[in-house]
């Protein structure tokens, strides 16, 4: 009787770990990456992995380089393709739906490489208008745009094809890499609201947080434990400055469309839980700020100055703004009028120098608060959204020490690392 009771235990505990983690997925998606791969950060060559090894789960439709700054290249998603290649046969054995890798080097797309002017778009890529192309294929399933860097190509995507916002769903991981695309953001959300748009500043952040994970399952520890250098994908894991530990910030976009729904962003979710917001914060400042000036993490900071009438043409970057150890074009407007975006990614109090070799120009310098609390207060001058934007949800239990929403990632994190497990385990069979 014993061993009964045991047994039927044991098999209701399976049951229930069943239906907690993964739910089933309505649809197969249609998915176009855009990545900065190649640049400043290397947690996207751990996501980029991770995408190949679970590409039966989705429609890959492109992969393209948008780094709006650093060095990132198509080479570098290419050469992620060959590893990925060598590793196939071992894959294979255990999942035939892998997507080949003569296909993957098909859609592969350079994109802009560097940010966008304050316009927030400039000339077409080669990814942009494979952005545009993909999303104007008929099918009655939407193109779900992953942006895991910045948002140049999308935002030269929507300017030559307005009519693909109704086409397109997109998930950014915002945050930092929203300092680096201040200008197409801007661009996006004031010409755009009516996009589908999930916008995960701090949310994706409980992906490679510790916070309460068992010791094996450590951003630290995960390597050593479960994937060893296993294969040529496991050994190009640990060859970066991360050395083998696991950040993969980009990952929650693709852990979004892997579990149940992707229509309904505010479910629990293996990518993140996410709330409506209908304004984006935007400051405009025409004069110097001081320490009395507070603004929200994450928000578009504006910056307009007066100076010169130049001849060059209006939208040419021709002065900077430094801020900490960072550097940051600005712009002319025409009619001697000069502006600089600026989106802070956490709580400080910064200090800014604003300096332009055109004759006559006056240095500028100030300082301000960064608090974190977003989207925060309304302002007249911000961007209004539609009725299908989202952004991390603002419930203080949902915080991960100071990162909104992450908590909804975090608890997720186990279940994702230890499926993941099992494919590192058929690249390490002989």
């Amino acid at each position: 009787m014993y061993k009964y009771q045991f047994a039927l235990t044991f098999i209701l505990s399976l049951t229930a770990l069943a239906l907690f983690g993964q739910n089933p997925i309505p649809v197969k998606p249609r998915v176009l990456i855009s990545t900065d791969i190649g640049g400043t950060d290397p947690d996207d060559n751990q996501s980029m992995i991770h995408l190949l090894m679970y590409s039966d789960k989705f429609d890959l439709e492109g992969l393209v380089s948008s780094p709006s700054f650093g060095e990132g290249s198509k080479e570098e998603i290419l050469r992620t393709i060959d590893l990925y290649e060598k590793d196939l046969p071992k894959l294979k054995k255990h999942n035939k739906r892998l997507s080949s890798p003569a296909y993957l080097r098909s859609i592969t797309k350079q994109g802009r490489k560097g940010g966008a002017p304050y316009l927030g778009y400039a000339n077409a890529t080669e990814g942009s208008d494979w952005i545009v192309k993909k999303a104007r294929e008929k099918s009655d399933r939407p193109l779900w745009v992953l942006v895991w860097g910045g948002l140049e190509d999308l935002a030269q995507a929507l300017h030559d094809a307005p009519d693909i916002q109704n086409k397109i769903k997109v998930y950014w991981i915002g945050g930092p890499n929203k300092k680096w695309s201040t200008n197409s953001y801007a661009y996006i959300a004031q010409n755009f609201p009516a996009l589908w748009f999930i916008e995960s500043n701090a949310t994706y952040r409980g992906f490679f947080s510790n916070t309460g994970v068992p010791d094996k399952l450590n951003s630290k520890n995960y390597f050593a434990n479960y994937i060893r250098d296993a294969g040529h994908l496991g050994k190009d894991f640990k060859n970066n400055r991360y050395e083998g530990n696991v950040k993969m910030g980009d990952t929650p976009s693709l852990l979004y469309l892997m579990d149940g729904d992707p229509n309904n962003p505010m479910r629990d979710n293996w990518g993140g839980s996410y709330e409506k917001f209908s304004h984006s914060p935007r400051i405009v400042y025409h004069r110097n700020t001081t320490l009395t000036d507070t603004v929200a993490v994450y928000s578009i900071v504006e910056f307009h100055f007066k100076g010169p009438e130049v001849t060059i043409p209006a939208d040419s970057a021709c002065f900077t703004m430094t801020t900490g150890n960072q550097t940051w074009d600005g712009f002319y407007l025409g009619s001697g009028n000069y502006a600089v975006r600026y989106a802070p990614k956490q709580t400080e109090t910064l200090t800014y120098n604003v300096t332009s070799t055109i004759p006559g120009f006056q240095e500028q310098s100030g300082a301000f608060v960064v608090n974190n609390i977003w989207p925060g207060k309304q302002h007249p001058t911000d961007y209004q959204l539609g009725e299908n934007w989202f952004t991390d949800k603002a419930a203080p239990e949902l915080y991960d020490g100071i990162w909104q929403g992450a908590k909804t990632t975090l608890k997720w994190r186990n279940d994702v690392l230890l499926d993941w497990a099992k494919r590192w385990k058929w690249l390490s069979e002989k």
